[in-house]
């Protein structure tokens, strides 16, 4: 086709009579082969030619100079467009292939886990300049390969190739000339059109579900951990990897075309619906009820997204995604107060909890085991709470019996920062309440058993967490370790000082007449009473609990150091007197070696048959 200054003063008409001519020959409205075929599926100068012919089309419209009428350049010019369209579409449909999602998840743990590192196949700092090709040489230089603006503050972001780069060229050479044709909407609904398409292809392979906020708050417990689990890595994949590459081909595509903002508008048409379709489940789970077992999943989610709001921010950036952004910040911040309103309400949870039960054997209550292990997690967020626990507790419980924690001393933790406060808070309710539970208990021995196996248990769980150890302080383990010992102390002197004091000589020494000095009868009653306080204690205690190996153990050799010398004092002291009589062993009923051997069986949990003992000679 020539060019204007080839043909002389008669050369405007004669152009537009041409161009005109070949537009017309590409109306598949009208022609069979129009219709049947893509112009830039075919041959490079066709498609060049055409580009010539709309451009030609184009000045006619905006020259004075051109006699030729208007409704014929507006027919033309609409025809043009709708063949453009066409093109524009087919093109990114042909070229628009589905993501190999499981390779971006396997293979991207960077973007997966949040610490970047470059990955070949994320091209995200290339020049693309030098891979496009020149289509054609009659002006339109400006339409080959650009360089992506570089929008992206953080090393987290990495892109990667939707289309290849001949492609792009197309596009963009075709975009350029809706959109000076004044079809910029047009051409912005064909491109999200396809485009939305491939990305929400991209979700359903992600996992990331189109649910409502009522779906999400319908959901049980199990299945929403499942679904928060796998939409942080899929959220992650989304902003840093799909939505920035998605941004970038708009911009490679739009950018700076006919003084608008078409990249931004193309990109917000493209994943606007399904950023707010990600985010809605976010925005769920903040504003979902409360209550103590949502608290560690929250806090992935807000770990997840606090860690992804600087790429949300880099990707978002535009004014016309300003929506997104604040989305994701105040999810963000509904999430931080969603995590200050749970450790709250566990705080009252465990001041509430009122079972009237008593754990058999004085074993740890399932609460101490709750609390500790719940504790230990929290220690487990220790960066992100500290962050978001701005306020100390209050220090005034008041239980659902009506009793106040006044006899409590307040501590003074070497870590005196708001989440220590109120992990020592909770331990202290846990004491509390763990006290009015030891008074369910009947004997009195149990209840001291009971609170030295919980505040054991308390203690342990604090020294094998470091982080939790340092937060609470040593002055406080220290405390609560005076606490379990005082309350083994307790139980000893509940138990054996009434079974020991059979065992004393006080009452068995008579004065006078030809007597021995030692009342028989008196010293029988004594045997007979050890034994049998002796035999209710080991069939008693044996079902008793002490869970942790080496505490029970400490306190059978306390035991055993206390009862095993008594008796053998004892025996050593009155055996002959009982043996000289009638039916000894109705009252000499246990060896020392018996008794050592039947302080083996407390605590084990289990009943055990009576004692069958053999008196031994010592």
């Amino acid at each position: 086709m020539d060019s204007p200054e080839k043909t002389g003063t008669a050369a405007p008409g004669v152009q537009f009579a041409a161009a005109e001519k070949l537009i017309l020959r590409w109306d598949s409205t009208v022609s069979e082969e129009a219709r049947e075929r893509m112009i830039f599926d075919g041959d490079r100068e066709e498609a060049d030619r055409y580009l010539d012919a709309v451009d030609e089309i184009q000045r006619s419209m905006e020259s004075t100079n051109v006699s030729v009428d208007s409704s014929k350049i507006n027919g033309a010019i609409q025809i043009a467009m709708a063949r453009l369209e066409d093109e524009f579409r087919n093109i990114l449909i042909t070229h628009t292939n589905p993501l190999e999602i499981e390779s971006l998840i396997d293979t991207n743990n960077s973007v997966v886990g949040g610490h970047c590192r470059s990955m070949s196949q994320f091209t995200g700092d290339h020049d693309f300049s030098e891979d496009h090709q020149e289509h054609h040489d009659n002006g339109h230089e400006a339409q080959r390969g650009r360089t992506s603006t570089s929008y992206r503050t953080t090393s987290s972001i990495k892109e990667i190739d939707l289309i290849p780069q001949e492609p792009i060229s197309d596009l963009r050479s075709i975009a350029e000339r809706m959109i000076t044709a004044g079809y910029l909407r047009e051409c912005i609904q064909v491109y999200g059109s396809v485009r939305k398409s491939a990305v929400d292809a991209s979700f359903r392979r992600l996992g990331v579900e189109k649910l409502s906020i009522g779906d999400v708050q319908r959901l049980e417990w199990d299945e929403l951990e499942a679904k928060i689990r796998r939409w942080i890595k899929a959220a992650k994949i989304c902003v840093r990897i799909l939505f920035a590459s998605e941004k970038r081909l708009c911009e490679q595509i739009f950018e700076e075309l006919g003084g608008t903002n078409a990249d931004d508008a193309c990109f917000m048409e493209t994943v606007k619906g399904p950023a707010i379709q990600l985010f809605n489940f976010a925005e769920a789970i903040s504003i979902s009820r409360r209550s103590p077992e949502k608290l560690f999943k929250i806090l992935d989610l807000h770990d997840a997204l606090s860690d992804l709001l600087p790429d949300v921010d880099a990707v978002f950036g535009s004014k016309s995604s300003e929506s997104v952004r604040i989305q994701a910040a105040e999810i963000l911040s509904r999430l931080a107060e969603a995590a200050r309103g749970i450790l709250s309400e566990f705080e009252n949870a465990v001041q509430r909890e009122t079972t009237k039960i008593p754990v058999p054997g004085g074993t740890i209550h399932p609460l101490t085991r709750y609390v500790m292990n719940y504790i230990n997690l929290i220690s487990e967020y220790k960066q992100t709470l500290s962050e978001l626990i701005v306020s100390k507790p209050s220090m005034n419980a008041r239980f659902a019996n009506g009793d106040y924690m006044c006899d409590y001393e307040d501590p003074e933790p070497e870590n005196d920062t708001p989440l220590a406060l109120h992990l020592i808070w909770i331990i202290m309710i846990l004491q509390f309440n763990l006290e009015g539970k030891s008074k369910l208990y009947k004997d009195n021995s149990l209840a001291h058993l009971f609170i030295m196996n919980n505040v054991h248990y308390i203690v342990q769980k604090i020294r094998g967490s470091s982080e939790l150890q340092e937060m609470i302080g040593d002055d406080f383990l220290r405390r609560l370790t005076r606490k379990f010992r005082q309350a083994a102390t307790s139980y000893q002197r509940a138990t054996w000082v009434g079974v020991l004091h059979s065992l004393r000589d006080e009452g068995l020494h008579v004065k006078g007449g030809f007597s021995s000095g030692v009342s028989k009868s008196a010293l029988r009653d004594r045997f007979k009473t050890f034994n049998a306080s002796f035999e209710e204690t080991h069939r008693a205690q044996a079902t008793w609990l002490v869970p942790d190996p080496q505490l029970r153990e400490e306190l059978r050799i306390s035991i055993s150091e206390k009862l095993l010398p008594a008796y053998r004092s004892f025996l050593g002291r009155y055996r002959s007197h009982i043996e000289s009589g009638k039916h000894p062993e109705m009252y000499i009923k246990f060896s020392v070696d018996d008794l050592e051997a039947a302080v083996l069986d407390f605590f084990e949990g289990y009943p055990v048959s009576s004692l069958h003992m053999r008196r031994r000679s010592h």
